[in-house]
């Protein structure tokens, strides 16, 4: 089962607005000792968001979308999601009494557009906002939260700690590298497959560092992640490799294993 977010709001892509959600989601993932497998960012065009949540719904994936629940005329992620599975939006009923005692709490009333917040695609059930009251909705393990973070973040938490903590920790993978100087990558490709052909359980990763003053000088952040039971044999065959190919070893980095992820 992959996690994956979503993201959206034209105010991302403009640039007017930075995301801050990738980081964060990344982080309380790692903290349950899962991870995140994939980003998306969309723009509010309700086909186009109809269009990858049609994708996203014939998958397992457990997904997290931030943003465009509201009811003002740019939002259509309530309507996307229902479009999408082909259910229409209901007033829900609990939805409904939670955004009456938020508008009598900020001594507002309670009108059609304001209770459209609580027209979600039929058979959701509700995600608590503990800021204002006013509800994210999860469907088909598609958890749906506002764009705010101070929103967003605690509402993503609840979904992870009362639906998936079967889940935490299952799977989670150790990370190991080194800094490797007198190489290039096309010399360590060989080796690189090599290390993931004895290990398949193990990916193995390669981030070239070029220096912008000498053009030809690379530094590789070259290691491995995986289960870690076969992590330490998989990452001394990939430095014995890489010893014998003549490179040479930042001692600092390959004696330093990263956190689990």
């Amino acid at each position: 089962m992959a996690f994956g977010l979503i993201v959206i709001g034209d105010e991302i892509l403009s640039g007017k607005r930075q995301d801050k959600h990738f980081a964060k989601v990344r982080e309380l993932l790692a903290a349950r000792g899962l991870k995140l497998a994939w980003v998306q960012y969309l723009g509010d065009e309700r086909p186009r968001l109809i269009e990858a949540l049609r994708r996203s719904f014939a998958t397992d994936d457990v997904v997290f979308s931030c943003g465009g629940i509201g009811a003002t005329p740019d939002d259509h992620t309530r309507q996307a999601a229902a479009a999408a599975l082909g259910v229409p939006l209901v007033l829900h009923d609990s939805a409904r009494d939670l955004i009456a005692t938020h508008m009598a709490e900020i001594n507002q009333p309670l009108t059609a557009e304001r209770l459209r917040m609580g027209e979600l695609p039929q058979d959701s059930a509700l995600i608590p906002n503990p800021y204002n009251r006013i509800p994210g909705f999860s469907l088909n393990r598609h958890h749906f939260v506002p764009g705010f973070p101070v929103m967003a973040w605690p509402m993503i938490e609840w979904v992870l700690d009362t639906h998936y903590r079967a889940l935490f920790g299952v799977g989670a993978q150790a990370e190991r590298g080194m800094i490797v100087r007198g190489l290039n990558e096309g010399t360590l490709t060989p080796l690189m497959e090599a290390v993931e052909l004895a290990f398949p359980e193990v990916h193995v990763y390669s981030l070239p560092r070029i220096d912008p003053e000498q053009r030809f000088r690379y530094e590789i952040d070259l290691g491995v992640k995986g289960p870690a039971e076969t992590l330490a044999a998989a990452f001394t065959r990939l430095r014995e490799g890489v010893l014998a190919l003549g490179g040479e070893i930042s001692d600092q980095a390959a004696n330093q294993d990263a956190s689990a992820t």
